[in-house]
């Protein structure tokens, strides 16, 4: 029997099959470029085959999930026990994984609104791999259940207090991929360190503080739109320059929507793309400029989540810009040195695939670039689902 994971995010779709315990990765595959013309799926088996192709129909969030479980069946015939998806969003509800029932799924549903780049395709994907996989078991793998004992400071607005109550308080977001990297992170030091900040740089990006192996604070809040712009999203924004816009230029919900999720962050501020690649490569000064912001709002959330832990020892990069782009972390880590950190550029340079440390000898933080793996989150989540029923 295997479990299969399914991650389906705004613009990429990651996919898996694992042992029945979780524990042993046999297919792994994701498609990028979802929701552009078309997408490139990538496909890697246990005995090291790649298999890459351009799906003409994949373009779309429904082409890529079905291309991907065309895969899936074919790899695991029947013998599926369990799905596990990446839920981005389980409000105040939810905060460990579940059984995905009739109920929790409706459920989930009335938080679509809540996280609309992500939650509606999460939960397509349990409708469409049910249809697959009619025996298996769906599970529910929760993005901010690695952030759901967070103390009342960190998660409240100042906000009239029934709202807090009601539900209107600072989830935060990517725990899945955390999760993975606190472990990853004691895994390669030997021990889990006291104070670390780990930055999941993506085309969704957030910061998390992380004291002892616990998160203390994260920079993302009720909605994925918080904290650190992001490849289409703002990022932090005064909630004056919001009612400003809709009183002055009449936004709508639906435009106001369409504007902070998908039109703002780095495409908005380069007028040109959200992808770092394309930014990094462009001599404009739009590009320039959306690159230092990005940069700028990178090193003060730093300093304000390092001010949380009264100190830091241990910085960790990851996620698609984390991971690929030594500019963006030699860019960071330029103006930490209050904070002690030094980077190798040699090391820097060299990093990839594998977890690296970065930093020189003398610096007195730790700096890792640690690939993220969300997927053996999900299986292991999976699989202890299965064994609780």
């Amino acid at each position: 029997m295997s479990l299969v994971t399914l991650n389906a995010g705004s613009s990429s779709l990651k996919f898996a099959v694992f042992s029945r315990d979780g524990q042993e990765r046999r297919l792994s595959g994701h498609v990028d470029g979802v929701g552009q013309d078309e997408a490139r799926l990538t496909l890697d088996r246990t005995d090291g085959e790649r298999i890459e192709r351009v799906l003409r129909r994949g373009g779309s969030h429904e082409g890529a999930l079905d291309a991907a479980l065309e895969i899936l069946a074919e790899a695991t015939g029947e013998a599926v026990q369990a799905v596990g998806h990446r839920i981005v969003h389980g409000g105040s509800e939810f905060t460990q994984s579940y059984a995905i029932t009739t109920e929790v799924e409706a459920a989930l549903e009335r938080l679509n609104p809540l996280a609309p780049l992500h939650q509606p395709h999460n939960l397509a994907a349990v409708k469409a791999a049910r249809r697959v996989f009619p025996e298996a078991v769906q599970v529910a793998c929760f993005d901010i259940a690695f952030h759901a004992h967070h103390s009342f400071a960190a998660d409240a607005f100042a906000l009239p207090r029934r709202y807090y109550d009601a539900g209107v308080r600072r989830y935060g977001f990517h725990g899945l991929s955390y999760a993975y990297l606190i472990e990853a992170l004691a895994d390669v030091e030997g021990r889990t360190p006291d104070r670390a900040i780990i930055a999941h740089l993506g085309s969704g990006a957030s910061m998390c503080a992380i004291h002892e192996g616990v998160s203390l604070d994260t920079t993302m809040g009720f909605s994925a739109l918080d904290g650190l712009p992001m490849a289409t999203r703002c990022g932090q924004i005064d909630p004056g320059v919001l009612l400003y816009l809709m009183a002055e230029e009449h936004l709508t919900i639906d435009t106001l929507t369409t504007l902070l999720y998908r039109d703002s962050g780095l495409k908005g501020l380069s007028g040109t793309s959200g992808d770092m690649r394309e930014i990094e490569g462009a001599d404009t000064s739009n590009a320039r400029d959306a690159f230092a912001y990005f940069i700028a709002r990178c090193q003060r959330e730093i300093g304000g989540l390092t001010a949380m832990l009264q100190g830091l020892d241990t910085l960790v990069f990851s996620a698609g810009i984390g991971e690929h782009s030594p500019t963006v972390r030699a860019a960071i880590c330029a103006g930490l040195g209050w904070l002690g950190v030094e980077i190798d550029p040699m090391l820097n340079a060299s990093a990839k695939a594998v977890p690296t440390k970065i930093s020189t000898p003398e610096s007195r933080v730790s700096v890792w670039m640690i690939p993220t793996d969300e997927e053996a989150v999900i299986a292991n989540e999976t699989a202890g689902v299965l064994e609780a029923l």
